[in-house]
């Protein structure tokens, strides 16, 4: 059995790495819709819509092959990118709306 203090000391350990990916996936996110403000920003002056179902589509089944292969359950890494893709939609709409 493992001591409290023993536990405690891990727990550190183990939730400084958590806090470490935090840090790391708020960067890319950061990152990622920098780059899908400007897909926003295409689209708007081309005249194209905000969403693009096959885009999303592919991307879904995509996502889902990489979390199998990770060993991350596939319904939460869709439902993850489900909700990164509504915000980037609501984005795109966003700019399309103000390029009017």
């Amino acid at each position: 059995m493992i001591s409290q203090d023993e536990a405690r000391a891990e727990l550190r350990c183990l939730r400084g790495s958590i806090d470490n990916m935090d840090s790391a996936l708020v960067h890319l996110l950061a990152e990622r819709f920098k780059v899908t403000k400007r897909v926003g920003e295409l689209k708007a002056a081309a005249g194209l819509p905000a969403a693009d179902t096959e885009r999303e589509a592919q991307q879904i089944a995509r996502l889902r092959a990489l979390a199998i292969e990770a060993e991350l359950d596939p319904e939460f890494a869709e439902k993850f990118l489900t909700f990164i893709v509504t915000e980037v939609v609501r984005h795109h709409e966003q700019i399309a709306a103000e390029q009017d």
